[in-house]
């Protein structure tokens, strides 16, 4: 289906989000920038950016449906690492590539993480909704670790209180380009969407920004033919969208192959290093190499403290080998 509007003379130089948002009944300025971003938007032909200026008579053009149905879990048959669980919580090891529920980055409904708790479980809180259920936080997708799920709503209430509150204490860990200069230190520096660029967060911009307090600690530096490298430890007071990357991006060290926030998608070796074989002279990880590694809370029924822990991923253990190899 395409929908086609006449931009009239009088909203010449008016945004096309906010002009398009204004013609199309019950659809929000929000949706209308996704589907701008998605390229099912069209102005004489061609795809603009949100921000494009109308001159007035131009043909906006919309493709597909604006109003789509609303997105749902379902139960589905996939392979989950449970570390903990009892009658009202479980804590599972998410995979990096797993998207936590549909709408957070999900291309389709498939293969979430909510699908796999509800084919595992059957039933869980529904504070969060019919997309969401069970979900008190998130990882990012190609982050991989512990995350705590909610089988019931008084759980749900009390999990939501604690992390609001601070009281849940969540450490990763990450290896980042570059040496860290200090051994202990802290980021604060408020998180807000990046205008420009709709997909990342930023801590260039006080407009709308969000407190966001991350604290990291040397684990070891890292001097090889790939470059050099820290890894490190960063426990989070806040849980801000993506705000590790962002705060380690702010300050020099982006995680490796976080390219969202200035990671190289390959790790070159020097051309003083490089090896006879080309194979050996770059390597790929395909995920960022954070992980959630700990994960601390009181229980929200007996109010024992409940404390896990979560090894890194082969995947990551095998990159720093490689890196480490030609030390």
């Amino acid at each position: 289906m395409i929908v086609t509007y006449t931009v009239p003379e009088e909203a010449a130089k008016q945004r096309l989000d906010a002009w398009l948002a204004a013609q199309m009944e019950g659809v929000s300025r929000e949706r209308v920038q996704a589907l701008i971003g998605q390229e099912k938007v069209r102005v004489d032909g061609k795809s603009p950016r949100a921000s494009h200026r109308l001159r007035g008579g131009e043909a906006v053009e919309v493709l597909g449906d604006p109003t789509p149905r609303p997105l749902r879990a379902y139960a589905e048959e996939i392979p989950l690492t449970v570390v903990y669980e009892d009658e009202d919580l479980s804590v599972v090891d998410k995979p990096a590539g797993m998207t936590v529920h549909a709408g957070a980055g999900a291309e389709s409904e498939a293969g979430t993480l909510v699908n796999a708790l509800l084919h595992r479980y059957q039933t869980l809180s529904q504070i969060g909704g019919e997309a969401r259920p069970g979900i008190v936080h998130r990882l990012d997708k190609q982050t991989s670790g512990l995350m705590v799920v909610a089988r019931n709503d008084a759980a749900h209430t009390k999990l939501a209180a604690m992390f609001a509150q601070r009281a849940v204490k969540k450490t990763y860990i990450a290896l980042v380009h570059g040496h860290l200069k200090q051994d202990r230190g802290t980021i604060d520096a408020p998180i807000a969407r990046d205008l420009l660029r709709r997909t990342r967060m930023t801590t260039k911009r006080q407009v709308g920004a969000r407190t966001a307090v991350s604290h990291t600690t040397v684990l070891r530096r890292i001097s090889s033919p790939f470059g050099p490298f820290t890894l490190v430890s960063v426990r989070i007071e806040t849980g801000r969208t993506h705000q590790i990357r962002v705060h380690l991006a702010s300050i020099g060290h982006p995680v490796v192959g976080d390219t969202l926030y200035g990671a190289p998608a390959r790790l070159v070796m020097g051309p003083s290093r490089q090896r006879t074989d080309p194979e050996l002279e770059s390597l790929e990880l395909g995920r960022n190499f954070l992980h959630a590694a700990e994960l601390e809370f009181a229980h929200p029924r007996t109010g024992k403290a409940v404390h896990l822990e979560s090894k890194l991923p082969a995947e990551l253990e095998g990159l720093l080998k490689e890196i480490e190899a030609g030390q």
